[in-house]
């Protein structure tokens, strides 16, 4: 059996899935951008090793307790019927001590870079499955809001893996990557608002409307960009890192102004495109946001 096709497999496998992968490779993007950012240039390979491997652990040890949690409105959405939990590939009780047997190491390797990135995962999972999952999701519009702080915490774990102090540096890569979540979380509600609907979660969109979605995405991308330039002044980063994310920054801020004038309406085919290509310069902004932080403090 070739190499691929054994790679294939095990991304097949239930235990793999139930993790989202999608979602912890954007993480492990995120941690290492943090990472070469805390150590102004190179970090050691220990701390590579232990900060990816601890934050994606917890991340997928998160993932495990919303699919358990979720597993009733994710049968009746298009986008999540599959999942593992859904199908009955794993027992509800296997998958909880599969959360434990991520979440608790995961931690550990943490705590083996600083006290304050372990502190770091475990907010951002407090946040995630308590505050998010459980609390907000299902009844607030504003639960979009408090998923984007967990999902800002992995480049403040990497940052505070190679840096262990709270400054300036690491509340600014909170604020940009929380920012960040918004409009990209908004695209997916309105491309996927009939999965929303159908299960009656409230998001934005549906209970504000695309008018005021769009003056949301705008304002909240225009200060993602701005907090992440911050650092260039404040001397965190320099001017490869400055250049490049005011470029890349003022695409996605085309991209999120070119909704067509018009009574447009949520469904309609072009919002529907226009969504997509917000979430598309959403991902292109965030990768290039993070290879600019390891490139800069490299050339620096």
């Amino acid at each position: 059996m070739s190499f691929t096709s054994l790679r294939l497999q095990a991304m097949n496998s239930p235990w793999v899935r139930i993790t989202k992968p999608g979602i912890l490779f954007g993480n492990l993007v995120s941690v290492l951008g943090g990472l070469w950012l805390g150590a102004r240039g190179m970090p050691a390979l220990h701390l590579v090793v232990l900060a990816s491997l601890g934050t994606m652990m917890v991340v997928a040890s998160g993932c495990v307790v919303n699919n358990i949690i979720d597993r009733d409105i994710d049968g009746r959405m298009a986008r999540t019927c599959t999942r593992v939990l859904v199908q009955g590939e794993i027992s509800i009780r296997a998958a909880a001590w599969y959360a434990v047997a991520l979440g608790v190491p995961g931690l550990a390797f943490l705590a083996l870079c600083s006290p304050l990135a372990a502190a770091a995962g475990l907010a951002g999972y407090v946040v995630y499955v308590g505050l998010y999952t459980l609390l907000f999701k299902r009844s607030s519009v504003y639960g979009t809001v408090v998923g984007s702080f967990s999902g800002a915490m992995p480049p403040v774990i990497g940052y505070v893996a190679a840096w262990p102090h709270l400054d300036m540096a690491a509340l600014l890569l909170f604020v940009a990557f929380s920012l960040w979540q918004l409009p990209h979380s908004y695209a997916i509600a309105i491309f996927r608002q009939g999965d929303y609907a159908n299960v009656g979660i409230p998001v934005l969109p549906l209970v504000r409307g695309l008018a005021t979605t769009r003056r949301h995405m705008i304002w909240t991308t225009l200060a993602c960009v701005l907090a992440s330039l911050l650092l260039v002044p404040l001397g965190y980063s320099g001017l490869l890192f400055g250049v490049g994310v005011a470029a890349v920054g003022a695409y996605w801020l085309s991209t999120v102004l070119r909704l067509p004038a018009g009574p447009l309406e949520l469904g309609d085919p072009a919002s529907l495109a226009w969504a997509r290509k917000v979430f598309a310069g959403s991902l292109i902004y965030v990768m290039a946001l993070c290879l600019l932080m390891a490139l800069d403090q490299l050339l620096r």
